[in-house]
């Protein structure tokens, strides 16, 4: 189908296929797991080694890179991850479901991360520079309100289905089959609608003789190289933690001090309220940057990003019992599922600045990645931020069992302050992302 590479056709689903595969990878599995009994300490390092792939994508980009087009990259790994998530629902009932399942969802996270550099690519080398700002909130949009419908509508469905069947495994294959049919829905939608101009801009790129070894050298010789990499590295130090540990938070009972709420419930605030709120906070954050450059809202933005901590740290500590019952109708099923309210107020923020802060990341990571070679660049950027997520991941269930929930999300929000600092030496153009024309 023909689309003229009119940006609102495909920049949606396109980010929403990057996001939702490291949702489910990333983020589900952890809930996931937790639900099938295994531990913090297992999910926080097992899960944590996940994010492997997306550090080390930098070795095989420069290959996506020169070999085929990012369209037919993106579309192989697509159908892959498909065929991944369904083999996960198959497993699951299997009495080794553990280690086969994290084999599965490590080939899938091998996939994912190759889609996220053709997907990356694809953009920068399709759509208009002119307009890149301004699509980089609705695409840091898609992309969270794809992590979203992973830690919202799926983990609201699993829960559902665990009130049903009474059976977590059962509920948990129906699931994740759930999800294998979903991504194989937006692989053919992005079949017929993403553009396929790329071709003729690829042909003359320079990028296609140049060497692998060029590509990387060319990265680690850009202007404060040193400072812009231990900025990636710690920037997401206390968030990477956060992440691991806020779900078995919220669905620890309250004796061991956890909120006591059910997977149904997670998935509510999640996938309602934090929708809405990370919306907001994405499109707002895009237009911000468009309209007046990233130097002027970088800090800002940051500090959006990372003092909603202070809320999880007050549910901890006074573990708040309001509650209100919230009813939905999904046509298919019915849930009236009781809900904390300080919960859903704290998410609510949280996800506001999530959404308004990570657009500014993401537009500090384009502007790491500009000249030549940008595809390999981006991914060697996005290749070091999952690393500074993967190793502190690690340990994070250690050190939550280690000091208790109250303890750990001060030590998480202590753990924002050097990427804060480090923030304030970075130097790139006074306008970088400004729009300088109506697009």
């Amino acid at each position: 189908m023909k689309t003229d590479n009119k940006p609102w056709y495909w920049i949606p689903l396109l980010n929403f296929a990057s996001g939702l595969p490291y949702a489910v990878i990333i983020s589900v599995s952890v809930i996931m797991y937790k639900n099938l009994g295994i531990s913090n300490e297992d999910i926080g390092v097992y899960t944590s080694l996940l994010y492997l792939p997306w550090v080390i994508k930098p070795l095989w980009s420069p290959f996506i890179e020169l070999n085929g087009t990012k369209r037919k990259w993106f579309l192989s790994m697509q159908l892959l991850i498909s065929i991944a998530f369904l083999l996960v629902g198959f497993t699951i009932p299997t009495s080794g479901f553990f280690i086969m399942t994290l084999a599965i969802f490590w080939v899938a996270a091998f996939a994912s991360a190759s889609n996220d550099i053709a997907s990356d690519g694809f953009y920068l080398l399709v759509l208009p520079k002119e307009q890149q700002s301004f699509f980089l909130g609705i695409r840091s949009t898609f992309y969270r309100l794809s992590l979203l419908a992973g830690n919202g509508l799926i983990v609201l469905f699993a829960g559902y289905l665990e009130h049903k069947y009474g059976d977590n495994t059962k509920a948990w294959s129906y699931t994740m089959i759930a999800v294998g049919l979903l991504m194989t829905f937006i692989t053919v939608y992005n079949f017929f609608f993403t553009p396929k101009n790329e071709i003729l801009s690829v042909k003359n790129n320079k990028e296609h003789h140049q060497n692998f070894a060029t590509i990387f050298i060319s990265f680690f010789k850009k202007k404060q190289i040193g400072l812009v990499l231990a900025f990636i590295l710690v920037f997401r130090l206390g968030e990477s933690q956060l992440l691991k540990m806020l779900s078995p938070f919220l669905l620890d009972k309250k004796e061991i001090g956890g909120m006591g709420l059910d997977t149904e419930a997670v998935g509510i605030i999640y996938g309602t309220l934090g929708i809405f709120a990370l919306t907001i906070g994405g499109i707002l954050g895009g237009i911000a940057i468009s309209k007046q450059g990233l130097t002027k809202w970088m800090f800002p933005m940051f500090l959006a990003m990372h003092l909603p901590i202070i809320g999880f740290i007050g549910l901890a500590h006074f573990q708040p019992q309001e509650i209100f019952h919230l009813h939905l109708n999904f046509y298919f099923f019915e849930i009236n599922s009781p809900l904390n309210l300080y919960t859903c107020i704290t998410v609510i923020l949280e996800q506001f600045g999530y959404g308004f802060g990570f657009t500014g990341f993401m537009m500090f990571l384009i502007h790491v990645a500009e000249g030549e070679s940008k595809t390999a660049h981006y991914a060697l950027a996005t290749g070091f931020m999952a690393l500074g997520m993967m190793l502190p991941g690690m340990l994070s269930g250690y050190i939550q069992q280690f000091l208790g929930y109250q303890n750990f999300f001060i030590w998480v929000f202590l753990a924002t302050i050097p990427g804060l600092i480090l923030s304030r030496f970075l130097i790139f153009p006074k306008d970088f992302g400004k729009k300088s024309e109506e697009v």
